[in-house]
């Protein structure tokens, strides 16, 4: 990619990235930072196209969570859009998922291209992405590619108030991979309430990811950062410093144990 390439992208995807979502840091992305996210977006829809899907659950390493033994921190429906390109000539994959407003305790809906979605200073410059059962992709798919502020039925299982370790059974909060675990739930099994979706899933035998954190680690997260609440959470288990919520490592494990996808593929760059 050279620096002509990279300047124009600065400029037209900028704004964008700051607009849609965490971090929402001042400091500009740097020309390799935006290198780094576009290759990577570039491998990625290379090997989503080859794969043969149409929708997939596609992750990245937005924060290392190699600590709690995660190798993945966000997810999102990764969908093929048949309409195309600027040009109408090439489809495109875009990107469903759930943004945290910088860091604030309220979240919404976005709909990405690949470039954006990489654009959020990873981590890792690393994906994963998990095909989903046929029928899966195809109850999704018109789902996907409704209108992402006016759908009802896309917008029927989010909930704004967020909290970024939100109780994986509970109802207050919802966190990003909440979101689409559960609408995942909704287009397989037509869930109507968050509670129904939840029910399915433990017929499933979805088990969520679990962190082990200290008093002093609740406590201070608690303090400094208005997107992290614990309240919604059994007191027996907060206490013990154990953390019940949606991973995206979880939810890779889980799909192929289901029946509902494959396992997880890494993005070969």
């Amino acid at each position: 990619m050279n620096s002509k390439t990279v300047a124009c992208l600065l400029l037209a995807l900028a704004a964008g990235a700051a607009q849609a979502g965490r971090p929402c840091e001042d400091k500009p992305l740097s020309v390799q930072q935006i290198e780094r996210g576009m290759n990577l977006a570039e491998a990625t829809a290379r090997q989503l196209e080859a794969s043969g899907a149409q929708v997939v659950l596609l992750a990245r390493a937005g924060q290392d969570l190699s600590k709690h033994g995660l190798l993945w921190s966000h997810l999102g429906f990764a969908y093929r859009d048949n309409n195309g390109d600027a040009t109408g000539s090439q489809p495109v994959w875009r990107v469903l998922h759930k943004l945290n407003h910088c860091g604030t305790p309220r979240a919404d809906l976005f709909r990405q291209g690949l470039g954006e979605f990489f654009l959020d200073r990873p981590h890792r410059y690393d994906a994963a992405y998990a095909r989903l059962s046929p029928a899966l992709q195809s109850a999704l798919l018109p789902l996907l590619r409704s209108d992402v502020r006016n759908s009802a039925r896309l917008l029927r299982l989010h909930e704004p108030r967020y909290s970024m370790v939100s109780y994986a059974w509970g109802d207050k909060y919802q966190q990003s991979n909440q979101w689409v675990l559960e609408t995942l739930a909704l287009a397989a099994d037509g869930a109507s309430t968050r509670a129904q979706a939840q029910a399915w899933l433990r017929g499933k035998a979805y088990q969520p990811g679990l962190l082990r954190l200290s008093t002093a680690t609740r406590l201070g997260a608690r303090v400094s950062m208005a997107n992290v609440e614990f309240d919604d959470h059994p007191s027996a288990q907060r206490f013990a410093g154990r953390i019940e919520t949606i991973t995206a490592d979880s939810m890779f494990a889980w799909l192929p144990r289901a029946g509902l996808g494959e396992p997880a593929e890494l993005v070969k760059q």
